[in-house]
């Protein structure tokens, strides 16, 4: 089992390079990328960025769910940032459509991330 700070500490990571990514799409990527790319870019720089402030939060609830609640729930957050958005990043770099079919992959990860915190929380709600 991970301690609660190492998910603050991918969240926080994952907020770093959500700023110098966003950046680099917004200024280096510019020129490059087209209108589809930009909105790939955007679109993964927005998840990263939502999830980047989920684990941030996430050990804060280690008083309420269990470490292992915490721990399916932080892995697949982490699981899925970093198959959605990067596969997204991928996908407007290269322009290969094929990356597109791992993005729902990491989708289907931050849905199971978030229903497992949503269940642990309802548990832990009504919990006698």
């Amino acid at each position: 089992m991970m301690p609660a700070a190492f998910f603050a500490f991918i969240g926080a990571m994952f907020g770093i390079l959500t700023v110098v990514l966003g950046a680099f799409g917004a200024h280096a990527l510019k020129t490059i990328l087209d209108g589809y790319g930009q909105s790939i870019w955007e679109k993964a720089v927005l998840y990263q960025a939502i999830h980047a402030l989920l684990l941030l939060v996430l050990p804060t609830l280690s008083s309420f769910i269990s470490p292992k609640a915490m721990n399916i729930a932080g892995y697949m957050i982490v699981a899925g940032v970093i198959l959605f958005s990067g596969s997204l990043y991928i996908l407007a770099l290269s322009g290969k459509k094929y990356f597109g079919a791992i993005t729902p992959v990491g989708g289907v990860a931050l849905i199971i991330g978030w229903s497992w915190l949503a269940v642990s929380l309802f548990k832990a709600t009504f919990r006698s």
